[in-house]
């Protein structure tokens, strides 16, 4: 394989299943972030997705139609076949997939197949995005899936764009909560090395930090991957994880802020409940925000 394939990859968003986009979109923007309009998938799901300035993002998603989705599924859609099995297995709202960018997804998901890591058919699909000023753009996408069947409620993506959205996504950027980015993911899991190398050959990063607690890898964009075991999870975000449970479970996302006391106001005045722990303010999980959210300078 080139070297261009081989080279670390960046993290491009998260999916995260709600209920529905508009219990997501107020708690959202409670939280101070600035929401863009829905967008239909031409499989049955839409989403209506969070822009960051460090040009990664959330992608809350919903079930727009169910008999499309299941139509999807059993054609063979792993994207929307996943998507169904987390809402049955975990429920409507969390996070189930961490997606990095590619500029190849078919090498990508002939290297996840020689790795005896692939999850699936590659996915090929364009839908329409309405931008700030109006305009409606219209993209298209290359998906490449990995997952463990060890954890069949969490999976991971590479996403090539065959033909970009336009770019300019200032306004959609700025957020009230002076998020500019994300900082860390946080997955649970009894024993965090046992998904050390499906992480390492998604993120095609050979570096982990392995620790009491778990373990890290890093992505080129500089966003941590922490799959913490029931001890990290307890210390670092005072939430108990059992410990037999086993399989790789989206947890925490960390956000940087650039003032966090101004961040402090903006849910003080919204009335969202969070915690100060280690200089972090800690938002529990809530309808429409399946994980826990903290946020940091």
């Amino acid at each position: 394989m080139s070297a261009a394939h081989r080279s670390a990859r960046m993290l491009d968003h998260l999916v995260l299943p709600v209920v529905d986009l508009s219990v997501a979109r107020a708690r959202l923007e409670a939280l101070g972030f600035t929401v863009a309009a829905d967008a239909l998938h031409p499989f049955g799901t839409v989403n209506a997705c969070v822009f960051l300035a460090d040009k990664t993002y959330l992608e809350p998603l919903a079930v727009a139609d169910s008999e499309h989705c299941e139509a999807a599924a059993k054609g063979g859609n792993v994207f929307v076949a996943r998507d169904q099995a987390f809402r049955f297995r975990r429920g409507q709202d969390g996070l189930s997939a961490i997606v990095v960018s590619s500029g190849d997804a078919v090498a990508d998901h002939e290297r996840f197949r020689k790795a005896g890591m692939s999850a699936g058919d590659v996915l090929e699909f364009s839908r329409a995005m309405v931008l700030p000023d109006g305009r409606e753009a219209v993209g298209s996408f290359r998906l490449a899936f990995a997952a463990d069947l060890r954890s069949p409620d969490f999976f991971l993506f590479s996403c090539e764009r065959v033909a970009p959205l336009p770019s300019d996504r200032s306004a959609l950027e700025t957020h009230a909560n002076g998020v500019i980015g994300m900082a860390e993911v946080v997955l649970s899991e009894p024993n965090p090395r046992d998904f050390q190398y499906l992480l390492q050959e998604v993120i095609v990063e050979a570096e982990i930090s392995a620790h009491s607690f778990g373990m890290d890898i890093e992505t080129a964009n500089g966003v941590k991957i922490s799959v913490l075991n029931p001890g990290g999870m307890a210390g670092f975000f005072d939430r108990k994880t059992p410990s037999h449970a086993r399989g790789l479970r989206g947890r925490v996302i960390v956000f940087k802020v650039t003032d966090l006391s101004a961040t402090e106001q903006l849910f003080a005045a919204n009335a969202v409940s969070f915690i100060r722990r280690d200089k972090r303010l800690i938002v529990p999980e809530a309808p429409g925000q399946g994980v826990i959210f903290a946020f940091g300078e």
